[in-house]
């Protein structure tokens, strides 16, 4: 299908007026102050002999597109295949002739349509950080009949990771007529190493009903350049690339490499852990449909602890880092008298601890139902010290099994110092909770991650990571969802409200709830600075 090509549109800001003030800078460890000097990134690439390899991780350079206005106003933007080919021409979006979207009144989403990332501000608060808002646009940089599109899956599994291959499949060829998609086998890996298998709407109809990923998934296995080669070699034009946040640093290392090699590629990542543990989005897809499947786990540890005396139940659930998924699961349960999370340190013993409050609510109720998150209190197993540095092929650290580190020394403390029998049942889902195919809510949101990222590459984007912020679709430059990671704050409200619920102590010593609350202000020291850097320099 061949639109009618047509000048680009230059990049306007919010006010109305042409954006002069581009500033670029590379991913270092971020302190947001403003750069010095607005110089346009250098459009000639690297010699390979001069050049360093392109690495994964945090040492992958990203030039980041920053955007002022007024009122301090701030886009992050994300990069765009007119930042290194200038003279790559425009195309009217068949969208404008596809009879399903005849009947929308603004289909298209206008340039200046930014996000902000805080929504809550006070009177006299600068306009703040913004994000662009995703959606189709009025132009696009590829006509459908050369588009070469490639799919990849990478990590461990979550819901929805087949809903999203099969929107980003008849996305593509609904919307915008293209007809040539293929899905890479086996995660990054399956660039170099693995075959292809092409990708149809017939042929991905009903995988949405289907836990997993059709496409396989593995961990590990990224090497750049063979990556960069083979999507170059294939004649691939657009990458669609779902993963964590160890996916989403490999994906952004791979557009480093497409930018230095000047190639027409656009890069789009869906951000995937059940976790939730994503930096600035809401929310990731497969996290509703984990915690309504964590309530049949705990259901079934109440049942059986309700049932007998002194019945304990133990449920471990995923969160390695961040305890979303054990928060909002006790939250969502009532039936949890317990919840140990990663970001709230607990003790065992003594006055205050954990024991103490189970003896406690056995003797006032005859049984109790914990759910602990995987990563929490792994500086109490005893063992850990030896185990502290070894990580997976993705690079996350290898945990013990906190779940049953928990279950034997409560049986111990019980049994052989309280004298009183318990009978305790421990249930680990992890693996059943993640397999499981994908909610109706999640289902919806996958639709629409999906759509957004195809919107975007068409559109020219590259480099981003699509992501709902507060409440609406956006795209997020690679580095911003990587550098950081989304974590439980203990001081906030919403942690509050669990100890409210289950009315179990915080085990925080005011030294902890003190540190915690440092911990808060330091983002927010950062940014007065900035302001007051922003202020002189004006």
């Amino acid at each position: 299908m061949h639109s009618e090509a047509c000048d680009p549109q230059e990049p306007q800001s919010p006010t109305g007026r042409r954006i002069l003030d581009f500033e670029f800078r590379n991913s270092l460890p971020r302190v947001r102050t403003p750069s010095l000097s607005s110089a346009a990134p250098d459009p000639s690439p690297r010699s390979p002999a001069l050049s360093s390899p392109p690495v994964m991780g945090s040492e992958a350079r990203s030039a980041v597109k920053i955007v002022k206005g007024e009122f301090g106003y701030v886009l992050e933007d994300v990069p765009h295949l007119t930042d290194y080919l200038p003279d790559l021409p425009a195309y009217l979006n068949p969208l404008q002739d596809n009879p399903a979207y005849s009947v929308v009144k603004q289909y298209f989403v206008d340039h200046d349509d930014t996000v902000p990332e805080k929504i809550v501000v006070q009177r006299d608060s600068p306009r703040g950080l913004h994000f662009r808002r995703a959606g189709p646009r009025q132009r696009v940089y590829f006509e459908s009949d050369d588009v070469h599109a490639c799919i990849v899956t990478c990590g461990g599994l979550c819901p929805g990771l087949n809903t999203v291959i099969r929107e980003i499949v008849c996305g593509l060829t609904h919307m915008y007529g293209v007809n040539k998609i293929i899905g890479i086998e086996g995660g990054y890996r399956g660039f170099y190493a693995r075959n292809t298998i092409q990708l149809t709407p017939k042929s991905v109809n009903d995988i949405h009903k289907r836990g997993g990923t059709v496409l396989g998934t593995s961990r590990g296995g990224h090497d750049t350049l063979k990556i960069v080669d083979n999507i170059q070699d294939r004649g691939i034009n657009q990458v669609y690339i779902i993963g964590g946040d160890g996916t989403q640093k490999g994906a952004a290392a791979i557009f480093e490499e497409i930018r230095r090699r000047r190639l027409k590629v656009s890069v789009a990542g869906i951000p995937k852990t059940i976790d939730n543990d994503i930096a600035v989005i809401d929310k990731s897809f497969g996290f509703d449909t984990a915690v309504e499947e964590a309530q049949r786990a705990i259901n079934a540890a109440h049942v059986e602890a309700g049932s007998v005396e002194n019945g304990i139940g133990v449920v471990k659930l995923m969160g390695r880092y961040s305890g979303f998924l054990a928060m909002y699961a006790t939250l969502a349960s009532r039936d949890v008298d317990c919840c140990l999370i990663p970001e709230s340190p607990f003790y065992l013993e003594g006055k205050g601890g954990l024991f103490e409050y189970m003896e406690k609510q056995l003797k006032e109720n005859g049984h109790m139902v914990i759910v602990v998150a995987e990563g929490a209190g792994q500086d109490l197993i005893a063992e850990s010290m030896r185990s502290m540095n070894h990580e997976d092929a993705s690079g996350n650290k290898l945990l013990l099994d906190v779940g049953l580190w928990l279950s034997q020394r409560i049986k111990n403390y019980f049994t052989s110092r309280q004298k009183m029998v318990i009978n305790l049942k421990y249930i680990d889902p992890t693996y059943m909770i993640r397999a499981i195919p994908s909610n109706a809510s999640d289902n919806v949101y996958c639709t629409l991650l999906a759509q957004c990222a195809v919107h975007g590459a068409m559109a020219g984007y590259t480099g981003f990571t699509v992501g709902l912020v507060n409440g609406r679709h956006t795209y997020i430059p690679f580095d911003r969802v990587t550098e950081t990671r989304n974590t439980v704050v203990i001081t906030d409200r919403m942690w509050a409200r669990l100890l409210s619920s289950t009315n179990q102590p915080s085990f925080l010593s005011s030294k902890d709830v003190e540190e915690a609350k440092m911990m808060e202000e330091i983002p927010k020291q950062t940014a007065d600075e900035e302001k007051g850097m922003e202020n002189g320099s004006t």
